[in-house]
């Protein structure tokens, strides 16, 4: 090995002194040097021991090294350099564009005739309108050509009728721009390694136990579109409304879907629902643009009051947006006077980010999502508005076509929360929303600091406190 050593340094350093050694024949050596090429060269050997057939070789034998003389220079022809593989790289999408609301429309959730009929004078045009639970009037309005959008809100909020009044926002759930989604293997199942995240809360096992404790309950659902022939919903009790616009193209049936399987999948299916005995109204707010898949804040109006309308006890809402003074007003008054649970993602923007809505607003419940060692989820938003945790990190659900897969986002643990509300509803239908909050809340495993903290609310949601036995 020393005299292989001293051999390479003695060729070496002849050939910088401008010397060229020669092989004992009289040939020029040529000496090279390898560049790491990620094994791309078709399989050859990569040992260093000159078994590959190299410009060189040597055998650790010392019998007659390389004769060394120096000789004029002479020109050789440089041997073909090997062209570099070409790597194919795929093509950058084009940002998608992802406005916060609509150009040149405001909502105004409860104006009334005399006050409308005042912004019509001034310029303001009707686009649509839409009669709530409590008999006022919602209106969708464009606004006049030569006024800007902060204007034309605040015209309006200075009518009597007309102070609620805001832009025609958009909300978004996180996988708003997902690409259709590949099911896993038909072999899998949910097994207990797969669904530990219903042990985590001690989920009841006994579909018996569950359906008792959900009894006569209607839970509202307002997401994307959903796949209704999906094999999970062979024996759901579900039916879907679609309320987006028709003009405008439809939304995918991925995030509705998954969202609907948690709560009512076949229980003897690939994803069995939370509450498979309960009954879903699904509210297909959503529309798509370029890319973008949205709802906006008069299309969510609408959704709610349709759920209000037809019984619904608690809502889910696993979307996130502005905070907006129309959508407040509405989500209030139905969490209030109508006494419906309403329970909402708090949103995958960071936990740096401001808190985002419904969430945020003080009659809903926010739930945050955390994985199966208990760690938040790494893009929840933390805030004092985080009400309550739940899994939601590779959660076993339906996918969107056929077949299951696992999911991840805040809007995967609401349906855990809306589950147990639903059951605190099946047992007590007088249940207050404050009664229900204090019940989830008191109820929860702690989590984090010591009591109500940023990151995880009051702790981690307990069946044991809303289905005991």
């Amino acid at each position: 090995m020393l005299k292989r050593l001293c051999k390479l340094w003695v060729i070496l350093g002849l050939a910088i002194g401008g010397a060229t050694p020669l092989d004992q024949t009289g040939q020029t050596l040529l000496i090279g040097i390898a560049f790491a090429d990620d094994d791309d060269d078709g399989g050859g050997n990569d040992d260093d021991d000159g078994g590959g057939g190299g410009s060189f070789s040597d055998d650790d034998d010392d019998d007659g090294g390389p004769i060394l003389r120096r000789v004029q220079p002479r020109t050789r022809q440089t041997p073909a350099r090997r062209a570099a593989p070409v790597r194919r790289v795929s093509p950058i999408p084009p940002p998608i564009h992802r406005p916060e609301r609509v150009a040149d429309e405001i909502v105004a959730p409860s104006l009334d005739e005399d006050d409308f009929q005042a912004l019509l004078t001034q310029g303001y045009s009707l686009i649509e309108t839409y009669e709530r639970q409590d008999d006022s009037i919602a209106r969708r309005l464009r606004i006049p050509e030569d006024s800007t959008l902060d204007q034309a809100r605040e015209v309006v909020r200075a009518l009597d009728s007309g102070d609620e009044a805001d832009f025609n926002h958009f909300y978004r759930s996180e996988q708003a721009v997902a690409p259709l989604e590949a099911a896993a293997p038909a072999t899998w199942s949910c097994t207990e390694a797969l669904c530990l995240k219903r042990q985590l809360i001690g989920w009841p096992q006994d579909q018996a136990r569950t359906r008792s404790c959900v009894g006569d309950v209607t839970i509202g659902l307002i997401d994307t579109g959903l796949n209704e022939a999906h094999e999970a919903f062979g024996t759901a009790q579900l039916d879907v409304i679609r309320l987006a616009p028709d003009e405008l193209p439809q939304s995918q049936a991925i995030h509705g879907t998954a969202v609907a399987a948690l709560l009512v999948g076949d229980p003897a299916g690939r994803s069995p629902g939370l509450v498979p005995g309960a009954r879903v109204i699904a509210v297909d707010a959503f529309h798509r643009r370029q890319g973008d898949e949205r709802a906006d804040v008069f299309t969510l109006i609408k959704g709610l009051t349709e759920l209000a309308e037809r019984g619904a006890d608690v809502v889910n809402l696993s979307l996130a947006g502005p905070q907006n003074s129309a959508l407040e007003e509405v989500i209030n008054q139905l969490a209030g006077t109508e006494n419906i649970i309403i329970v909402a993602a708090v949103g995958n923007a960071g936990s740096q980010a401001d808190p985002l809505f419904p969430a945020a607003y003080d009659s809903v419940i926010a739930v945050t999502a955390v994985d199966q060692d208990l760690q938040v989820y790494r893009r929840a938003v933390n805030g004092a508005h985080v009400d309550l945790a739940a899994p939601g990190v590779d959660v076993w659900t339906a996918a969107s076509v056929s077949g299951v897969r696992t999911k991840t986002g805040t809007s995967f643990a609401v349906p855990f929360v809306t589950a147990a509300a639903a059951m605190l509803r099946g047992q007590n239908p007088d249940l207050t929303v404050q009664q229900a909050m204090a019940i989830l809340s008191d109820g929860a495993r702690d989590l984090g600091e010591p009591g109500h903290d940023t990151v995880f609310g009051n702790g981690l949601i307990s069946a044991a406190s809303v289905c005991p036995g």
